[in-house]
């Protein structure tokens, strides 16, 4: 079984969730099959079983939508001969859905988030929300099956596309790597990001985007003991608007309360793993997250979590054993914001119960999401397609 996988991100240009995901799964399923990796960029070393591609000449300038779609094509084309296409995000949705069109392989979505659930994006890309939209959806409903990263996420999918047949669309959660991932009692990374180790710190690990909720961590920080640092690892903004806004809150924030650490570059993940392992508290506030990778990456480092309850994040965090959750309701933000300090404080106020819900993270992590059992998964899901 020979299968084209294709995504936007792969190692090194590795941002988000679904590059992170795509990243692990990749040789979990090599292990099993043989994949071709067929990702945007520049070209990787690894340039006989890893292909890179890049938009057209003629398309630069041209709206980014539609320079990923010349990059579907070049992706297209290049896969004949495979006997399945599976496609990550929209951004490689139609190089997959084309695929299937053109040379008869079925194609396999793996959703990791939902356009309709992330109406921001319109203060991104404007038009070019409305195409990703379309590839989207034309993608979904023509799929021959769709792999959702969580319960609540294949919920999402079907109410986002109730022409999807209900049997189409499967569950497979991430995983987490736990041999990287894991308690780290080496403290370089945390004092040079300007951290004591010696004092109880609350992280946040994230992209600044509407998505991630930052913006309700830092109003929720106003009432998180001062004792504790508030560290945020947080770059990338989503638009010169947003970063503006969180500039501002958080620079209130750190007149405020003080000890306020603002890490805007993105870390490599051995720093990261770092700053989760010394963290008491790690904080997911996300208003939307498919499963939340983030989250398994604190409780492999043995941290107690705080997080939202949407999307798949109750499936990832165990309420009262590896962390607590916080009900979000866009219509009570003030109270989800208390919600978030209540429960930090809580556990800064009881740093053995803090340390007991990390250990209960690592085992669970552990024990439940293991990318080899999402590899083996998802190679059942491909046999059942021939």
């Amino acid at each position: 079984m020979r299968i084209g996988l294709l995504t936007r991100e792969y190692p090194p240009d590795v941002y988000g969730g679904a590059g992170v995901h795509v990243e692990h799964l990749v040789p979990a399923l090599r292990a099993l099959i043989d994949v071709d990796v067929h990702c945007f960029g520049e070209p990787r070393p690894d340039a006989v079983h890893t292909r890179a591609h890049r938009a057209p000449g003629a398309l630069a300038g041209a709206n980014p939508a539609l320079q990923t779609l010349g990059v579907d094509l070049s992706m297209v084309a290049a896969l004949d001969g495979v006997d399945i296409a599976h496609s990550h995000t929209w951004y490689a949705n139609m190089a997959g859905h084309l695929a299937k069109i053109l040379h008869g392989a079925p194609h396999v979505v793996t959703a990791h988030s939902l356009e309709p659930r992330r109406p921001w994006k319109a203060e991104q890309l404007g038009g070019g929300y409305r195409l990703s939209s379309w590839v989207e959806r034309t993608s979904y409903e023509y799929a021959d099956a769709v792999i959702a990263v969580s319960a609540g996420m294949r919920t999402d999918v079907l109410d986002c596309y109730p022409a999807l047949d209900p049997a189409r669309v499967h569950v497979v959660h991430n995983g987490i790597d736990t041999a990287f991932y894991h308690p780290d009692e080496r403290r370089d990374a945390v004092r040079a990001a300007g951290v004591d180790p010696d004092r109880p710190s609350v992280v946040f690990v994230g992209r600044i985007t509407r998505q991630k909720g930052l913006g309700h961590l830092v109003a929720a920080a106003h009432r998180i003991d001062p004792a504790a640092q508030i560290v945020l690892c947080a770059g990338a903004p989503d638009t010169p608007e947003i970063a503006e806004e969180t500039e501002k809150a958080v620079a209130e924030l750190a007149a405020a309360r003080g000890d306020v650490v603002w890490v805007r570059r993105m870390l490599p993940t051995a720093e990261i793993r770092q700053l989760l392992s010394a963290a008491t508290v790690f904080v997911c506030p996300s208003v939307y997250e498919p499963l939340g990778i983030v989250n398994l990456e604190a409780m492999a480092c043995g941290t107690a979590v705080v997080a939202s309850d949407v999307g798949g994040i109750p499936e990832v965090v165990d309420d009262g054993v590896t962390g607590s959750l916080v009900h979000y309701d866009q219509h009570a933000e003030d109270a989800f914001r208390t919600g978030i300090a209540d429960a930090v404080n809580a556990l800064l106020a009881d740093p053995a119960r803090a340390a007991a819900m990390g250990a209960a993270g690592r085992a669970r992590a552990e024990r439940e999401f293991a990318w080899e059992q999402a590899a083996a998964r998802t190679v059942e899901i491909y046999r059942s397609l021939l």
